[in-house]
């Protein structure tokens, strides 16, 4: 990807910069990036650990209708898989690129749309008790999937909103309208939720980050051990029924993505991919030049 990355940013024949504002530039735009896409793909095939583990054989012509036919809708992304395949890291590493080089983009996590349970927690004692008793946390019908629609159908439209905050200390309290939102030209959603229902469709772009069983288990672990002050005991459980809500909420969305990502990729590889995207798109020429 450095290979091609320097051939871009060194080649003497930059294309005029079409004009967005009419049908005919942006369905040029359309077919260059296109072009682009392709390019990346087949160079990633060659790759010792490819990003890309597989593209839907008609994403990339629906994509480029959608930005050709309705481009005043700011685009969303939706970004799905299993607890610890890498959804967090490879969002942070997004966001850590984007601001780099000044991209608009936002990125809000969907499991800010859980229900509060505080009082089912305090009734049972704790959150693992809670779960020991037989409740889904991760079932569909425990998030606020009307307002995580809403919020995501006015990002889209270019209103900015406040999202609530799902607070992650084993309380399961809720605070409404704790986090600002910009409607930036692209919006990124992470998390189970993210494809739940009517929401996936309004989105995009269908991402699911495939990982292998056995990296997500040790990634689970740390993570509960080092940043969420799980026993490893306590882990291995909250493990076990992660696996088994999976297979029946989170699995199913893998047929539905557009594009599946290994989450056990270089990230170093993975931002080398997000810099070339941003130089074949902002590598044009004004008429004035």
């Amino acid at each position: 990807m450095t290979q091609l990355l320097e051939k871009e940013l060194i080649k003497s024949d930059k294309i005029l910069k079409p004009d967005f504002t009419t049908k005919s530039g942006r369905e040029f735009f359309a077919v260059y990036l296109n072009s682009k896409f392709k390019q990346i793909l087949a160079y990633d095939r060659q790759s010792k650990t490819p990003v890309f583990k597989s593209v839907k054989s008609d994403f990339i012509i629906k994509f480029m209708k959608r930005l050709i036919n309705t481009p005043y809708k700011h685009v969303l992304i939706g970004i799905s898989g299993e607890s610890a395949s890498g959804k967090t890291t490879i969002c942070n590493t997004i966001k850590q690129t984007t601001e780099r080089l000044n991209l608009p983009v936002e990125i809000l996590s969907a499991d800010n749309y859980f229900k509060d349970i505080s009082k089912l927690i305090k009734e049972k004692g704790s959150f693992d008790k809670l779960l020991e008793s037989g409740y889904d946390v991760d079932s569909p019908n425990n998030f606020n999937i009307e307002q995580l629609f809403e919020d995501l159908s006015k990002l889209s439209s270019g209103e900015d909103v406040k999202i609530p905050q799902y607070l992650v200390n084993g309380t399961g309290i809720v605070v409404p309208e704790a986090l600002p939102k910009k409607a930036q030209k692209i919006i990124i959603v992470e998390g189970m939720a993210s494809m739940y229902g009517k929401v996936s469709d309004l989105l995009d772009i269908k991402v699911y980050i495939d990982i292998d069983p056995l990296i997500q288990e040790k990634w689970f672990l740390y993570r509960a051990q080092t940043s969420r002050n799980q026993t490893k005991e306590n882990a291995i459980k909250q493990l076990a029924y992660v696996r088994e809500a999976s297979k029946k909420y989170i699995l199913p969305q893998k047929s539905n993505a557009d594009i599946i990502i290994n989450g056990a990729s270089s990230l170093d590889y993975f931002t080398q991919i997000l810099d070339y995207f941003y130089n074949v798109t902002n590598s044009f020429i004004s008429p004035e030049q």
